[in-house]
């Protein structure tokens, strides 16, 4: 199933007063880019998170936020790192004596610097880390349901971009089959204005008409662009990631719609060409969401 790059997903998880809340969010990227927030004493974790989602995920720009709370005072040590709040007494006293600026503080302030309290929970180490993993699954679940359901809607919308660009390359094709043929009549009409005479030299004509459909003919470039559209409709259908693929041939789409629109020399498609154009910009925009 197709999937689009933005999603997100947030999962919540509690037991035996320790709370963990994760939430994965993501935007386009044209590679695989994780990072991850979590509190200090699972930085041990961030590898394994990662591995994680990427199982999951290609590419995106994603966004990990985990947070741990621990309401059940078992096992839970509260340490004061006291050399490091009496350097900072110290820094501050002599910052204040160098500036003139009133020393005061209490215990409590100091106790909100930086590194000063240092919460410490005897759990076992494995159950936190079992417990951190289903909050992180589930949010990953919802994320990639929502990413899913995005997909959907951008396969819907290019598909119907995709049917309408095909009904445009059924109209060229018509205009192009009497190409030559108007032609040949516009240049006989214009020769006997000039000349003033019925007798032409029909090798010189031939010669023209030869020139022209040799340089106006679009049936390869035709070919080719439809080719493109049926492979990219199978790509819709595909499941696995196929964002890069789909932003190639739309390139190539885009270069044979210029070619027919240089080569052709009838307005008709023209306008026809400018429409198609049109349409293949915004699935390029849609593509870009596509994982």
């Amino acid at each position: 199933m197709i999937k689009s790059m933005t999603g997100f997903g947030r999962a919540k998880y509690e037991n035996e007063g320790r709370t963990y809340t994760v939430e994965i969010k993501s935007v386009n990227h044209k590679y695989s880019d994780i990072n991850i927030k979590l509190p200090r004493f699972l930085n041990y974790m961030e590898d394994k998170i990662r591995k994680t989602i990427s199982k999951a995920i290609s590419r995106g720009k994603i966004d990990v936020f985990i947070s741990f709370e621990n309401y059940s005072n078992k096992g839970t040590n509260i340490k004061i790192n006291r050399e490091l709040a009496k350097q900072y007494l110290k820094e501050l006293k002599e910052l204040a004596d160098e500036t003139g600026i009133d020393f005061k503080l209490n215990v409590v302030d100091v106790s909100k610097f930086p590194e000063i309290l240092k919460i410490e929970d005897d759990d076992n180490e494995e159950i936190i880390e079992e417990e951190v993993l289903i909050a992180v699954k589930e949010a990953l679940d919802k994320f990639i349901n929502m990413r899913e359901l995005e997909g959907e809607k951008l396969v819907e919308d290019i598909s119907q971009r995709v049917a309408s660009i095909k009904n445009k390359v059924m109209d060229v094709e018509k205009f192009s089959e009497n190409l030559v043929q108007d032609y040949i009549s516009r240049l006989e009409t214009r020769v006997n204005e000039l000349l003033k005479t019925s007798v032409v030299d029909e090798s010189r004509i031939a010669q023209e008409i030869v020139i022209f459909s040799d340089k106006s003919s679009i049936e390869e470039e035709l070919t080719r662009l439809k080719s493109h559209l049926e492979q990219f409709l199978n790509l819709l259908k595909a499941s696995s990631p196929i964002g890069k693929k789909m932003d190639f041939l739309v390139q190539e789409i885009n270069r044979e719609t210029n070619t027919i629109g240089s080569k052709a020399n009838c307005l008709d498609i023209t306008n026809l060409v400018v429409e198609i154009k049109t349409e293949v910009e915004n699935i390029r925009e849609q593509i870009q969401n596509i994982e």
